[in-house]
């Protein structure tokens, strides 16, 4: 046999092999051993709390915004929304700034895109108040 026909047969040979693995990985992938690698850029990716005690250690409570209540409490959920976090947590990074201002810019960024103006009323040219 020629060099084209062992590649020929070795490719299909793994081809078979490992489309094998793929569909019954569920039975064998649990013996396989955990590696936990270091974060080589953490700067990028920060894993978020999943309670409100991690979102208390990850600076995400202050005394205007109080988390520890909730710890107190024996609150079972499962802390504040993860997308809320990371925006949040971004602004607290990129604005160098507190808590309290970060969500405060938040929300104001939020209102924005959402039409609303800073005194809370829209700004939608056909909005009719009567006050």
């Amino acid at each position: 046999m020629s060099y084209i026909a062992y590649s020929t047969y070795l490719f299909l040979l793994l081809l078979i092999l490992s489309t094998t693995l793929y569909y019954t990985r569920g039975h064998w992938s649990h013996r396989l051993p955990t590696i936990n690698l270091p974060n080589p850029f953490p700067h990028l990716y920060q894993r978020l709390p999943s309670s409100f005690t991690g979102d208390i250690e990850a600076g995400l409570s202050s005394s205007s915004f109080n988390l520890s209540e909730n710890v107190e409490a024996g609150d079972s959920r499962a802390g504040l929304d993860d997308k809320a976090k990371k925006e949040v947590q971004a602004i607290m990074t990129r604005q160098r700034v507190g808590f309290d201002e970060a969500r405060r810019l938040w929300v104001q960024e939020g209102f924005r895109r959402n039409g609303i103006g800073a005194d809370g009323r829209p700004r939608d040219p056909k909005f009719v108040s009567f006050s």
